[in-house]
């Protein structure tokens, strides 16, 4: 193109040197940098330029760029939601304010079996342009449901049609997916077999993909479903990561180091098992995984679920279409409403779901929810302190939970802060670039050169979560000021209106 080759070298150092200052140029000092690694904090600054973190360590400020006091606050990664249900609140949403409140910078979607394809997300996010970065895991469960259809999944897939599913897997692999997630303690993936899911994984870790997976049981047959992703992950050699983890049976309650002993034993055998976890003793799911042999009028199991998988004097229905009063109201209280037994209750609150969506076949949106009292505080706390372990919401912007609003401030005002149980250092690794490294996420995670400026500038010192069941989109205090991709989002406790979102892609290298 050059035939001169004084002009080609003139100009590629034109490019190099000036380029910058074209670009958005920024310098936040004055601040104490946590870098995602779990290294200690130490001062300095750190400038961007354009998207990018262009350099770190004690920098002097530049003509033209933009000075941000950081007024000795703490310079944090954006934080990862390694397990979030925020995408459809961000669609409508577009600000992001449940996410950014808290912190978090980039949501990984398609979980619990259920998602979008990589197109599909792509053309999303074009369309609708949002504040944060969505990663993405291709869904068993609707794999299932566009191979064997929606109404025909309450049974083990043939062989041909989980090779069918193969093929549109490998497709979504090849185009940026995280790996498989599975819904497995769910009707549409709950009849599926365990050699299904491994022939699946098998291909998922062929083509460099992860495991994730809210198991098949987190109470009942949990021994059970926690050998089934062991076998996964020693069989494909793969990462494998448990969503939410919990003990949600109460007779199991005060033994979570037992089943970290049984994971660190699957570690020693060169299993990379790993976990998210939010910290709450609450769920939020669908009142029929309450009853784990998915026998809705047995009154024997349903009076079961009320004395060891609930408390149903703390468990709020946060949807229920068939009788909207009664949203916000516990089990209990519908039960002496009613006059029945909670356990005839909670049979009967299935019974009318069901009956409304058949009855209503066009009706979209969730029929019903339960906000669900299941778990046990020190439980919690051993999971969140697992080296293993990284912190996830598990949570949409709807308010029926105050995950969706609340989990990493709650992490660092309430377990840092307060309860002293982790450093600051180990809970933003446990946000950021543990995270990243667990879901295979580069660029992300960790503030360095080169790295996309995703960034969190919060005072550890007020931070702390609002959000509660009674107000569940309460925002938290302390995050200053967040980045996504260099531009700020958030400032002060408001949106700037900036949408520089990203669709985060598994490097295919």
């Amino acid at each position: 193109m050059f035939k001169n080759k004084k002009l080609f070298q003139y100009s590629v150092f034109f490019l190099v040197f000036t380029l910058p200052l074209f670009m958005q140029a920024q310098l936040i000092h004055q601040i104490k940098i946590i870098d995602g690694t779990g290294g200690s904090a130490f001062n300095g600054s750190v400038r961007i330029i354009g998207n990018k973190i262009s350099e770190v360590g004690n920098l002097t400020p530049r003509k033209g760029e933009q000075i941000i006091d950081g007024k000795g606050l703490i310079l944090a990664p954006g934080f990862i939601d390694a397990h979030s249900h925020h995408l459809q609140d961000l669609q409508q949403n577009r600000d992001g304010l449940s996410t950014l409140n808290q912190g978090i910078t980039t949501i990984v979607t398609g979980q619990d079996g259920w998602g979008y394809s990589m197109d599909t997300l792509a053309a999303m996010m074009n369309r609708i342009p949002i504040a944060v970065n969505v990663a993405a895991y291709t869904g068993h469960t609707s794999l299932r449901e566009d191979v064997m259809g929606e109404n025909d999944v309450l049974r083990p897939a043939k062989q041909d049609e989980i090779e069918k599913m193969k093929s549109v897997l490998e497709i979504e692999l090849k185009k940026g997916s995280l790996g498989l997630s599975t819904g497995l303690e769910y009707e549409e993936a709950f009849y599926s077999t365990r050699d299904e899911v491994i022939q699946l994984s098998k291909l998922t870790a062929a083509l460099k993909g992860r495991y994730i997976s809210h198991i098949r049981s987190e109470d009942v047959t949990m021994d059970d479903a926690i050998d089934e992703i062991i076998e996964i992950g020693r069989t494909t050699k793969m990462s494998v990561q448990i969503s939410h983890i919990k003990l949600g049976k109460k007779s199991d309650w005060g033994t979570a180091k037992n089943l970290i002993e049984k994971l660190e034993q699957a570690r020693k055998e060169g299993i990379d098992i790993t976990t998210d976890v939010y910290p709450y003793t609450y769920w939020h799911s669908t009142l029929r995984v309450l009853f784990p042999a998915r026998d809705y009028t047995n009154i024997k199991s349903a009076e079961f679920a009320v004395k060891q998988l609930f408390d149903p004097s703390q468990s709020i229905l946060g949807v229920y279409a068939p009788i909207p009063s009664y949203q916000g109201k516990t089990i209990s209280e519908i039960a002496n409403t009613s006059k029945k037994s909670e356990a005839q209750t909670l049979m009967d609150l299935v019974a009318m779901a069901s009956d409304f969506k058949l009855k209503n076949p066009d009706y979209h949106g969730s029929i019903e929810s339960i906000t669900a009292k299941s778990m046990y505080d020190g439980d919690v706390a051993d999971f969140i302190l697992w080296p293993h372990s990284v912190i996830c919401s598990d949570g949409n912007g709807s308010g029926t939970h105050p995950r969706g609003y609340g989990s990493f401030t709650r992490i660092l005002g309430r377990y840092v802060q307060e309860k002293k149980l982790l450093s600051l250092e180990e809970a933003i690794h446990k946000m950021t670039g543990l995270t990243a490294m667990n879901l295979g996420i580069e660029g992300r995670g960790i503030i360095k050169a080169g790295n996309y400026a995703d960034l969190v500038l919060f005072n550890p010192e007020t931070v702390i979560d609002h959000a509660t069941i009674e107000n569940g989109k309460a925002l938290s205090e302390g995050i200053d000021i967040v980045w996504v991709n260099g531009k700020i989002v958030y400032n002060s406790g408001k949106s700037t209106s900036e949408k520089p979102g990203m669709l985060v892609k598994r490097s295919l290298k």
